[in-house]
């Protein structure tokens, strides 16, 4: 575990930071790979990219600033802590905010919706599986206790102060699980839009995919988050399981529609 890659003191580059970095440029290099195949203009991909993400980061805060004004209000300097830019609440409040984004760039731009979407829903996956690296090195997103003989042991106590991660006992690896999944997902994703299928798909096969993979892993998590349902779910299970039946839905639906030529 390498929570921080670099530490001059005043300056500290984080392991979760550069593989989110990295992540966004590789997912956005996908995306315009598979757009110009599509036939939508690289430039228009990158700077739909940068538009989401500044939504994103800004959508973010505003969220938290709402959802936790108080706390906010006397602890300022934690807007722009790690811990909260992973927080749950700020990661829902940016991903509203890059839906809209994306949504409005598209109308403006009169972008087919459709196409773009399948044409970013392989570059999503992997730069998730990225993400999920990003995680492991950093220490969040730990899993439960396990006796398994691939459980890891963190010991970094930066990685327990700033996530609470647990030292020195043997976690499932949910962030290899899901950066796995992720990965593998992504190579589907990139085989069936080489394929001929009816306009929205691909997309609705990440979503329902990937939906299926996060609801598994989250059983073997060890780290707190909200529940719903008394505690039978966690709120991304909630979420996941909710994503899974309406894109299950509308794909039933497009598969029985005739396929354009």
């Amino acid at each position: 575990m390498y929570p921080r890659i670099l530490d001059l003191g005043t300056i500290t580059i984080h392991s979760y930071g550069l593989f989110l970095a990295a992540a966004f440029i590789i997912s956005l290099w996908i995306t315009g790979r598979n757009g110009r195949k599509a036939g939508i203009d690289t430039d228009t991909v990158w700077n739909m990219g940068l538009i989401v993400l500044f939504s994103a980061l800004l959508g973010s805060k505003v969220f938290l600033l709402v959802a936790d004004f108080s706390y906010y209000r006397e602890n300022p300097y934690q807007i722009f802590s790690l811990s909260t830019f992973q927080s749950n609440a700020s990661w829902y409040g940016g991903l509203c905010a890059a839906f809209c984004a994306a949504v409005c760039f598209v109308w403006k731009k009169r972008i087919p919706p459709v196409r773009i979407a399948d044409s970013a829903a392989p570059g999503i996956a992997l730069g998730q599986a990225i993400a999920g690296a990003g995680c492991f090195f950093a220490g969040c997103c730990y899993g439960a206790l396990t006796n398994m003989p691939w459980g890891i042991v963190f010991s970094d106590p930066y990685a327990s102060q700033n996530h609470g991660t647990p030292l020195h006992i043997p976690l499932h690896p949910t962030q290899l699980y899901e950066a796995a999944g992720a990965f593998a997902l992504f190579l589907f994703l990139m085989y069936r839009l080489s394929r001929k299928s009816t306009p929205g798909i691909v997309i609705l096969q990440y979503l329902g995919f990937y939906a299926a993979l996060r609801f598994v892993v989250e059983f073997f998590r060890g780290d707190e988050r909200g529940f719903v349902l008394y505690g039978l779910l966690s709120t991304s299970q909630m979420i996941a399981l909710l994503t899974f039946i309406g894109s299950a839905a509308v794909y039933l639906f497009l598969r029985h529609r005739p396929m354009k030529a």
